[in-house]
C-alpha cells in the first residue's frame, strides 16, 4: 500500500468499478512517493487502455455496478510511521476486536504495538490502541511457526519472531496479509465485531506450529489456557499496564486438530503462559477462530457461535468488506485528486474505530467496577478518549452516528452508575486517571443541544453536575478561588480553562432544564478563564501565590499547560469567544495576536514534548489544544484567513504515507478535523449547534443522514488556486453567514460554494460571523499581585491589578480592616496580604499572598542554573524559608536536569554555624532522583572552602514520590560562607522506562536551612 502504489482504473464514462478479481486489469494509475508530486499519475496511451479495458470486461465474472467500493481508497497504513501510532490490522467500525501485527514491544512510538520503520512481527494479537499516547492491549498474541519455540526473539536470540517486508504486507479494511520471511508462512486476518480469524498457510511439508502467548508485552497478573477439545483453547488474560485490572477471557477453534501441545511456565509461576500446538502436514492451510470477551471464557464461545461459526474465512472477509463500505458511505465525496480521498476515506476509517464494543452477544459487560452487568437496552463501549475526541469526533458522531452517540451517552451515565463517577479517559473497565477536565458533560451537552435525546437527560446531568463538584485535580481550588493556584496542582492553566468550557456545557442543559440555580452557578464557573488572563501579555499564565508566574515565556513548555505552552492554550475560550476577545483589547488586538502565533518562530522551549508537532508558528496541528484556533478569524470578520489556512493545514499536515498525520491519531480526533474541514466547516465549540465554515477541500460530498436524507455540499470552481469563498447558498438562497446551524444539515438540503482565487468579503460582516458570547451573571474576576517581590531583604512595592478596569479592589495586611488599592504600597516585614475585587454588589472570591523578609545579610550564589519552568520563584528560592511537598509540579522545588546543584550560601559575616540541611526531592517515575552524593564545604572569604562534611545516597527503585532531607551536625565551626554540592547522576538507570540516549535524571532540591 506504500511507495510506487498502485490503484485500479476508475472509469469515468459508466462502465462501474472493476473489481480486483477481473482477471485481466492493467496497472493504469501509478501513484509515486519518489516523484514528491501530489495527484501526478503515468497515464498511458488512451487507446491502449480503452482496449484492456474491454478486454477485462469481457472477461470478468461479475463487475460491481453503481457505486465505487470505498474501501479501496483506505490505506490503513497512514499514521503507522512518525508518531501517529496508528495499527494497520482488521476490525470494524467500533468493534472489540482489533486484529493486527506487532513489531514493536515498548517505547511511545509503540503504543499501537506496530510502526511502519519495524521490520521484525513479534506475532498477532487481538486488541490495540489507535492512535494513542500510552500504550496498552496487544492482549492474546499468536504466531505460526515451524517449530516449537517459547522464545519472542526479543533479546537477540532464536524466536518465534520473523522479519518481514512491506513488499509482502497489505492492509485494507477488514483484511491484513503478510509473508513471514524466516519461516515462508503467508499469515491473512480478517474479523467480525467481536471476533477474528486467522488464515495460516504453511509452506509445502514444513512444521505447522501456533504459539500462544499471555505474556506479551504489559504485565501479566493471571492467565489461564485450558485445552478442552483436540481443536479448542479457552483462557484468560489478566494484564496490567495503563489500566491497571485488565481482564479478556478468549475461545479459539483450530480447524484441523491438535496432534501435540507444549506448555512453558516461568520459573516460579504458578500457571503456564505461553503454549505450542502442532498440526499435522497433509494440508497447507490452518484457519484459526478466535473470539473474545470481557466477560469470561463461556461468553467469548458464545461470541463465536453468533458471529463466525461455519462461515469461511472469505465470507468474514467479504462482511467485513460489505460493512466498511456501508461505514464509509455515509459521506460520499468526489475530488479531482486521488490522494485527497485517500486521505478522506482514512481519516474516515480512522474515525470510528473508538469507542470499542466492550459487551458480549448476550448483553454481558464488565463495567467500571469490574463487577458484570447485563443489558439488552444499548451497546455498552470503552475506550472514550474524551479530552481529545470531545472537540470534533463526538460532534462528527452527532451527524453520522446519532444512535450510536445515544449508547455512548447511556455508556458513561452507566459508568457513573457503576464506578461514581464519569471517566475522564476509561480503559478496558478501568480509569486511567489520564489527561484534564471532565469532558464527558461536552458529550452530553453537545448531543442534547443538537436533539439527540433517547436517554435519561435528568440522570445525565445529575452524572455531569458530580463531575464538576469534585475536589480532586485542582478542583477545590478552582471552586473556591475561580482558578487553580499553580501551587495547588499541575497543569493549573490547562485545567483551569477545560473545567470552564465543560461548565458551561453543563449550564447549557441546566438552562434546557429550567434549573436557575445550577444554569447561575455553572454559568459563572465558565468565566473562570478571565482570572489567569494577563491583562499585560494577553496571555493565559499561571497563578502563583497570586502572582504571576514568571520569567514569563510563551514559547515555554512546562507543567503550567497541559502538553502545550501558553500560545496553544491561550485561544482556548470555545465558550465566550467574543467575551475574549473584549477582554484583550477587541477585534484588532485579537488578528494581531492570532497573526503573531502563526507566525512565531516554530522552536519551543522549556522541556521538550513529542505531542506538540505538526507546527505553523506556535499552532501545533499535531495535538488538540491548537485545533478550534484557525477557525477563530471568522469569529473576528477576517473569514479568509481561515479559509487559507484550512487549505495549508489539509495539503500539508495530511497525505497517504505512513507518517502522513502530524500527530498521534488519538481514538479518530485528529482524522474528524479533516473529516470536517475537507467538507467545509468545523465544531468550534461543541455544546452549542453551530458550526464555523471554513471552507471545502472537496468539490463534493453527500452526507447520508440517519433519517434517510441527504446533505449535499459541492464546491463550484475549486483548484489549488481558488481557495477562497467568493459566494455561497443554502438551498437555493443567498447565504452570506460563516457558520451554519446543525438543524440545516439535519433537515437535508444542499449547501454551495463559489470558489475563486482572492480573498472576499463573504461572510465578514458583523451580522454574519459567528458567535459565542456569555452574558448572564457576570463575574468579579481577583484582582492580582502586579508586582512585589514574595521574598525580599529590605522592603518591596507591591501593586495590584485586574483584568477588569471597572472594578475595586481591597486589601488587608495580617489581617487588618481591608482598604481601597488606589496605589502601589511598601511591604517590609512579614506579611500576609489579603485581596478580592468588588463590582456593585458582586464580590470576587479573597485571595492570600503571603511575603517573606529574608535575613537582609544572606544571599545566595548558584553556580549552575536550574530549568526556569521549575524556578521555584527565582535566584533566592534554595534560602526563602518555604520547603516543597512530595509533588514537584506545584513550582516550590528547583529543578536541574543533568547538571550538580552548585550553590554558595553568604551568610553576610562570619558566625558560628552547627548543622547544615538540604532538602531533596524523589519521584522516580518523572525522572526526578535524589543526588548520588551531597558535600558541605565551609569558608571564610569564599575563595578557599574547606571540605565539612558528606553524604552519599543510594538508589533504590521506588514507585512513590518522597522527600528526604540531608542533614550534617558538627560541632561549632566559624564560617561566612557555605557552600552546597549535589551530584546528579546523570543518564537514567537500565531498569528505568525513560534509559536512552536522551534520558537524564533531574535533581530537585529546595531549601537550604544553616543553623
Amino acid at each position: 500500500m506504500q511507495g510506487d502504489r498502485i490503484h485500479w482504473i476508475e472509469p469515468s464514462f459508466g462502465l462501474g468499478y472493476i473489481p480486483i478479481s477481473a482477471p485481466i486489469i492493467p496497472h493504469i494509475f501509478i501513484y509515486s512517493k519518489v516523484m514528491n508530486i501530489r495527484n501526478k499519475y503515468a497515464i498511458y496511451d488512451m487507446k491502449k487502455i480503452f482496449l484492456l479495458l474491454m478486454i477485462s470486461l469481457l472477461f470478468s465474472s461479475k463487475v460491481l455496478s453503481g457505486r465505487d467500493d470505498l474501501t479501496e481508497y483506505v490505506n490503513p497504513f497512514i499514521g503507522t510511521g512518525g508518531h501517529g501510532h496508528t495499527f494497520p490490522g482488521p476490525t470494524l467500525p467500533f468493534g472489540m476486536m482489533q486484529l493486527s501485527p506487532d513489531t514493536r514491544l515498548e517505547g511511545w512510538d509503540g503504543c499501537s504495538g506496530y510502526h511502519y520503520s519495524d521490520s521484525v512481527v513479534y506475532g498477532f494479537t487481538h486488541t490495540h490502541l489507535s492512535g494513542t499516547g500510552c500504550s496498552d492491549y496487544g492482549d492474546i498474541l499468536l504466531m505460526p511457526t515451524n517449530k516449537v519455540v517459547f522464545n519472542n526473539g526479543a533479546d537477540g536470540n532464536i524466536g518465534y519472531c520473523s522479519k518481514f517486508s512491506h513488499k509482502n504486507e497489505t492492509a485494507s479494511p477488514g483484511y491484513y496479509s503478510v509473508m513471514l520471511e524466516d519461516s515462508k508462512i503467508k499469515v491473512e486476518l480478517t474479523t467480525t465485531p467481536r471476533c477474528g480469524i486467522h488464515r495460516y498457510t504453511y509452506p509445502e511439508n514444513a512444521g505447522q506450529v501456533v504459539i500462544l502467548d499471555l505474556e506479551h508485552r504489559d504485565r501479566l497478573l493471571d492467565c489461564e489456557i485450558n485445552k478442552i477439545s483436540d481443536t479448542e483453547i479457552t483462557g484468560l488474560r489478566r494484564s496490567r499496564a495503563w489500566a491497571n485490572d485488565q481482564r479478556l477471557f478468549f475461545y479459539i477453534k483450530f480447524s484441523k486438530p491438535i496432534i501435540n501441545t507444549e506448555y512453558y511456565k516461568p520459573e516460579g509461576a504458578e500457571k503456564n503462559t505461553k503454549a505450542a500446538f502442532t498440526f499435522d502436514k497433509e494440508s497447507a492451510e490452518l484457519n484459526v477462530y478466535i473470539a473474545i470477551s470481557p466477560v469470561s471464557a463461556a461468553g467469548a464461545k458464545a461470541n463465536y457461535q453468533a458471529e463466525i461459526h461455519g462461515k469461511t474465512f472469505a465470507d468474514v472477509r467479504e462482511n467485513a468488506r460489505k460493512i466498511w463500505n456501508s461505514q464509509l458511505r455515509k459521506i460520499e465525496i468526489e475530488t479531482k485528486i486521488r490522494e485527497e480521498k485517500e486521505v478522506f476515506y482514512t481519516a474516515l476509517y480512522h474515525s470510528v474505530l473508538a469507542p470499542n464494543l466492550y459487551q458480549d452477544v448476550d448483553g454481558s459487560y464488565r463495567g467500571i467496577d469490574l463487577k458484570i452487568y447485563k443489558n439488552s437496552d444499548f451497546n455498552y463501549y470503552t475506550v472514550f478518549s474524551l479530552w481529545d475526541t470531545y472537540r470534533a469526533s463526538h460532534p462528527l458522531f452527532t451527524i453520522i452516528e446519532q444512535e450510536r452517540t445515544n449508547d455512548f451517552i447511556k455508556t458513561l451515565i452507566a459508568k457513573y452508575n457503576e464506578g461514581g463517577i464519569m471517566p475522564i479517559w476509561d480503559l478496558s473497565a478501568c480509569y486511567t486517571g489520564c489527561m484534564i477536565g471532565y469532558h464527558g458533560v461536552s458529550v452530553i451537552s453537545d448531543a442534547y443541544i443538537k436533539g439527540i435525546r433517547d436517554y435519561d437527560a435528568n440522570e445525565a446531568f445529575k452524572a455531569m453536575k458530580h463531575s464538576a463538584m469534585q475536589d480532586h485535580l485542582g478542583l477545590k481550588g478552582y471552586k473556591e478561588f475561580g482558578y487553580i493556584p499553580m501551587e495547588e496542582e499541575s497543569e493549573s492553566v490547562s485545567k483551569t480553562l477545560e473545567y470552564a468550557y465543560d461548565d458551561w456545557t453543563i449550564a447549557q442543559i441546566a438552562k434546557e432544564l429550567n434549573n436557575k440555580t445550577d444554569y447561575q452557578r455553572f454559568v459563572k464557573r465558565a468565566q473562570n478563564y478571565k482570572n489567569i488572563l494577563d491583562p499585560d501579555t494577553k496571555f493565559m499564565r499561571a497563578r502563583y501565590r497570586n502572582t504571576w508566574f514568571s520569567p514569563f515565556d510563551p514559547y515555554e513548555v512546562n507543567f503550567n499547560y497541559t502538553e502545550a505552552n501558553s500560545w496553544q492554550y491561550s485561544f482556548y475560550v470555545p465558550q465566550d469567544i467574543s467575551g475574549f476577545i473584549g477582554l484583550i483589547g477587541g477585534k484588532d488586538v485579537m488578528e494581531k495576536q492570532l497573526d503573531a502565533l502563526f507566525s512565531a518562530n516554530e522552536e519551543t522551549s522549556g522541556r521538550h514534548q513529542s505531542d506538540i508537532s505538526g507546527l505553523i508558528g506556535q499552532y501545533a496541528h499535531g495535538n488538540e489544544p491548537s485545533h478550534h484556533i484557525a477557525y477563530l478569524y471568522n469569529f473576528i470578520n477576517k473569514p479568509h484567513k481561515t479559509q487559507k489556512l484550512v487549505r495549508q493545514i489539509c495539503t500539508e499536515l495530511y497525505n497517504n504515507s505512513p507518517d502522513g498525520i502530524s500527530g498521534n491519531e488519538d481514538c479518530g480526533q485528529m482524522s474528524a478535523w479533516y473529516i470536517f474541514s475537507a467538507i467545509g466547516f468545523y465544531p468550534v465549540t461543541p455544546g452549542s449547534d453551530e458550526y464555523v465554515i471554513g471552507a471545502p477541500q472537496v468539490s463534493s460530498a453527500v452526507i447520508n443522514l440517519e433519517s434517510g436524507k441527504t446533505f449535499r455540499i459541492n464546491a463550484k470552481n475549486l483548484s489549488e488556486n481558488n481557495l477562497y469563498i467568493e459566494s455561497v447558498k443554502l438551498n437555493g438562497k443567498d447565504y452570506p453567514y460563516s457558520f451554519i446551524k446543525h438543524g440545516d444539515i439535519m433537515k437535508g438540503g444542499k449547501l454551495e460554494f463559489s470558489m475563486t482565487n482572492k480573498p472576499t468579503y463573504w461572510g465578514s460582516h458583523d451580522d454574519n460571523i459567528p458567535s459565542t458570547s456569555i452574558d448572564d451573571y457576570q463575574i468579579v474576576p481577583p484582582s492580582f499581585v502586579k508586582t512585589g517581590e514574595l521574598s525580599f531583604r529590605d522592603s518591596t512595592l507591591v501593586s495590584l491589578g485586574n483584568i477588569d478596569d471597572n472594578v475595586k479592589t481591597y486589601y488587608s495586611l495580617n489581617n487588618s480592616e481591608y482598604k481601597d488599592y488606589s496605589v502601589p504600597f511598601y511591604i517590609s516585614d512579614d506579611a500576609d496580604l489579603k485581596v478580592y475585587s468588588q463590582k456593585g454588589n458582586e464580590k470576587s472570591p479573597v485571595l492570600e499572598t503571603t511575603f517573606r523578609k529574608i535575613d537582609p545579610n544572606l544571599s545566595i550564589k548558584l553556580e549552575t542554573q536550574y530549568a526556569n519552568q521549575y524556578n521555584a520563584g527565582g535566584d533566592n528560592a534554595l534560602i526563602d524559608g518555604i520547603k516543597g511537598s512530595n509533588d514537584f509540579k506545584t513550582n516550590v522545588w528547583q529543578g536541574y536536569e543533568n547538571k550538580d546543584l552548585d550553590a554558595t550560601v553568604d551568610l553576610g559575616s562570619v558566625r558560628e554555624i552547627t548543622t547544615i540541611s538540604t532538602g531533596f526531592l524523589s519521584d522516580q517515575r518523572s525522572w526526578i532522583m535524589y543526588p548520588t552524593e551531597v558535600e558541605y564545604f565551609i569558608s571564610a572569604d569564599g575563595k578557599e572552602f574547606k571540605k565539612l562534611a558528606s553524604e552519599k545516597i543510594e538508589l533504590i527503585e521506588r514507585n512513590s514520590a518522597e522527600t528526604k532531607e540531608i542533614t550534617k551536625n558538627f560541632s561549632p565551626r566559624n564560617a561566612r560562607y557555605v557552600k552546597v554540592i549535589a551530584k546528579c547522576r546523570g543518564a537514567l538507570p537500565e531498569w528505568h522506562i525513560g534509559h536512552g540516549p536522551d534520558g537524564f535524571a533531574w535533581i530537585f532540591a529546595d531549601e537550604i536551612t544553616i543553623k
